[in-house]
């Protein structure tokens, strides 16, 4: 039996932009799915269960920041990465597509290759690869540290008896912190172990929303963190209760 292409769904209302990404996507072994608007990339999600979304803000219609949070209301897609494409200048659109659930954002004009790149790094972490994390041992499956509990396997994560949906980016970066409570890591350090990209590629204000969207889920009082604190000029840590004496 071959084995099964990794789906790949484009929604972009450009023609142009769904040609190329179905010719240079599809040129790398990837099956590419197609839509021109929102309400018909949610039929072809459900009908074909893609392996990651590439997905445009902007859209007559039903817009990619909606599309996204239907996506995650659906469990059947709810992990699916999703890798937003955004204009240069409407910086509301990429802090909503982060606070949306969005794992990853590029600004048009994008460069292809490094639209690759980003994809490959978001497959590695997606549902269909290994997620090993620097530091990990292998048979690391449950972590708890306070109130907070993560299952790996089953890629949840609970506070306290609360369960806490979180976007497969949230999960990465919570688990990598996890592993290493009590040290501090630059933006720039997450970006490059957990997103799997390579420095140049940086981008500080992803690793931004994404810690105030974690923080939003899992914190007692988001506006003063006690898990998860800034280190100014250094990064994050994350914190280990004290324990009382």
């Amino acid at each position: 039996m071959a084995e099964r292409r990794i789906q790949i769904l484009v929604v972009d209302d450009e023609p142009d932009i769904l040609w190329a990404l179905q010719r240079n996507l599809g040129d790398e072994g990837y099956g590419v799915l197609t839509a021109s608007d929102g309400q018909t990339a949610l039929q072809v999600a459900h009908r074909h269960r893609p392996d990651l979304v590439v997905l445009d803000v902007v859209m007559p219609g039903m817009d990619g920041i909606e599309l996204c949070h239907r996506l995650r209301r659906d469990p059947a897609l709810a992990s699916v990465p999703i890798l937003f494409l955004t204009v240069r200048s409407q910086v509301d659109d990429r802090v909503g597509a982060l606070d949306e659930g969005g794992d990853d954002y590029m600004v048009k004009p994008f460069d292809l290759r490094e639209l690759k790149s980003r994809i490959r790094a978001l497959l590695r972490r997606g549902r269909l690869a290994p997620r090993s994390l620097p530091g990990e041992e292998p048979a690391t499956y449950l972590l708890t540290i306070g109130a907070l509990t993560l299952d790996r396997h089953r890629r949840q994560a609970r506070v306290g008896d609360r369960m806490v949906p979180l976007t497969p980016r949230e999960f990465d970066v919570l688990y990598f912190m996890m592993l290493h409570p009590d040290e501090v890591f630059s933006s720039l350090k997450l970006f490059e172990v957990v997103w799997g990209y390579v420095p140049s590629t940086s981008s500080s204000s992803v690793v931004r929303w994404h810690i105030g969207n974690l923080r939003a889920k899992i914190e007692p009082d988001p506006d003063h963190p006690t898990i998860i604190r800034t280190v100014s000029h250094h990064g994050y840590v994350l914190c280990t209760p004290l324990t009382q004496s």
